[in-house]
């Protein structure tokens, strides 16, 4: 069998998260296999580099799936895009060895979170960003985010509902940046937990509105406490960026 390699671009603002659920069809997941399963009559299913929640969006989110089609890349591409919702896009198709497995094989992913930073909201961005009319100190931000890179347990960082057995991660960089009122965050890592840089946003955000302070943060890892660390920013502002093979 063929072994194909997707990179996924969408807009989550309609969908229940990437991975599919039983009893919804809208997910990014059963959206893409239920085009797949027309185009080959094969029952495929698609495997993904990690779940991405409902309302996140994706950049750069990665599956793969198996099939006998024979069909070139270049007309599986085109027939993804004439069938797909338009808030779905496949941007790439590679065929990969058998063994490839887009969660498995994967050595990191790097994470976006978008706030927009002015008085007045973006009624264009909204569905897109976090706004947040207050000025946000970057570098109050950026020296909070230190105590995050590392290896660390995060388990105030973590959603109650997360079943992890070792809530133990290793962030690799945190980079912030601003363009036009619009504050980017970047978080590579080797893997995250549920809500993990939803949380680590929305305490960047609290220490940017000088709500935390460094030490704070270093309280917060220490304590291995969820109800110590900030509230889960909103999931509109989150991209899955990149996933890094």
């Amino acid at each position: 069998m063929r072994n194909i390699k997707m990179t996924i671009k969408y807009d989550g603002s309609r969908y229940k998260g990437f991975q599919r659920l039983q009893d919804n069809d809208m997910t990014i997941q059963g959206k893409i296999e239920s085009v797949l399963r027309k185009m080959t009559e094969e029952p495929i299913e698609i495997v993904g580099s990690g779940r991405t929640d409902m309302g996140v969006h994706a950049y750069g989110q990665v599956a793969n799936f198996k099939t006998n089609t024979e069909l070139s890349l270049k007309k599986i591409k085109t027939y993804l895009y004439e069938y797909l919702p338009e808030d779905i896009v496949v941007t790439n198709l590679e065929e990969v060895e058998e063994r490839f497995h887009s969660r498995y094989n994967a050595k990191s992913k790097v994470y976006l979170y978008k706030i927009y930073n002015n008085e007045a909201h973006d009624p264009f961005a909204k569905k897109y960003t976090t706004h947040i009319a207050r000025k946000l100190d970057m570098n109050l931000m950026k020296e909070a985010s230190k105590e995050l890179v590392g290896e660390h347990d995060f388990t105030s960082f973590v959603s109650s509902k997360s079943k992890k057995k070792s809530n133990v991660r290793n962030i690799h960089s945190i980079e912030i940046q601003e363009n036009n009122n619009t504050i980017e965050i970047y978080v590579e890592g080797d893997g995250f937990l549920y809500n993990m840089v939803r949380i680590i946003s929305g305490t960047l955000i609290d220490a940017g509105l000088r709500k935390k302070s460094v030490n704070d943060v270093k309280y917060m890892l220490e304590a291995k406490d969820r109800t110590v660390a900030s509230e889960t920013a909103p999931a509109k502002g989150l991209y899955l960026y990149k996933v890094k093979y």
